[in-house]
């Protein structure tokens, strides 16, 4: 495990990421593998904490869903999926790999989304205020009496 977060830490003093984006673990999974993913899982969630970055994480349906529009989908699909995305010249390989490219463009996704309906300025709370009509009232009533 050490190996993991000194390579990680590596990686964002290198790469400087904005966000990070993992995928939730599986829980029908052979009990071994679930038990080593969420290890890794857990260092990678601590060396983003230390080094202040922002972590999202997604299931494999989600990540599926926004990838090839199929919870479902199966390995071969999103690999296939990822290449036409990416406009990639092979597929990626190993699996692996493909999955952390779905994992990242199902990332994007929600987050071109989260800012399209709420404005960066603005938290949720005050959002959801004008979503309500709050805001629509206000800026009414500032035209009507010209203030």
């Amino acid at each position: 495990m050490r190996a993991v977060h000194e390579l990680l830490g590596q990686l964002i003093v290198e790469y400087e990421p904005d966000a990070m984006a993992v995928e939730s673990v599986f829980a029908a999974l052979n009990l071994n593998t679930a038990l080593r993913l969420a290890e890794v899982r857990g260092v990678v969630l601590l060396c983003a904490e230390q080094h202040g970055i922002p972590v999202h994480s997604y299931s494999p349906r989600q990540v599926k869903a926004s990838v090839a529009g199929y919870g479902q989908a199966t390995k071969e699909q999103i690999q296939l999926m990822v290449r036409a995305i990416l406009a990639l010249q092979e597929t990626p390989q190993p699996a692996d790999a493909a999955d952390a490219l779905a994992v990242a463009l199902c990332h994007l996704q929600a987050e071109h989304t989260r800012r399209r309906f709420v404005f960066p300025s603005e938290s949720p709370s005050t959002h959801a205020a004008r979503a309500a009509g709050g805001a629509t009232h206000n800026r009414a009533l500032r035209i009507s009496t010209g203030r």
